[in-house]
């Protein structure tokens, strides 16, 4: 750590302990060359979670698109939010499993993850959201995937 005021970079940690709400760590520094005292926080990096799309470019993960896209699957399902909220957590931490230390996960993972939760949560809101994800454009992908859920159960 350099310091503030001599710019050299000899010090030692005179004190260390948590910041009040334990998101940081505050280290009392003196300078062993001009014997000046600073302070320094010590914090976790966040990286973000990167989504390769389809066509290779990239973009931040947000849980805000899955959670719209599954409001509207579950709209008139009569379906607890709290069980919705739980969908959308599992979803996030599969992701942030899934992309590891990297912090990568592609699109297609993402969306068979969002695919997999939604089947725990509702068969038919599974099916209304495979329709859009899957580009359904015809009844016989409806009727195929409806019945590759039935020889699942």
């Amino acid at each position: 750590m350099h310091c503030p005021k001599c710019n050299k970079d000899n010090d030692k940690v005179i004190e260390s302990r948590p910041n009040k709400d334990g998101t940081a760590i505050r280290r009392r520094r003196e300078c062993l060359e001009c014997g000046y005292r600073f302070t320094s926080y010590e914090r976790v990096e966040n990286r973000p979670i990167i989504v390769i799309k389809k066509d290779g470019s990239r973009q931040a993960f947000d849980i805000g698109k899955i959670e719209r896209g599954i409001e509207r699957c579950t709209e008139k399902l009569n379906i607890p939010q709290e069980r919705i909220d739980e969908t959308l957590r599992a979803i996030e931490d599969n992701v942030a499993a899934v992309s590891g230390s990297r912090n990568t996960i592609t699109s297609r993972e993402v969306g068979e993850e969002t695919l997999r939760q939604l089947y725990a949560l509702s068969p038919v809101a599974y099916v209304r959201f495979a329709s859009v994800y899957r580009r359904f454009d015809n009844l016989e992908q409806f009727i195929k995937e409806i019945e590759s859920l039935a020889k699942r159960d």
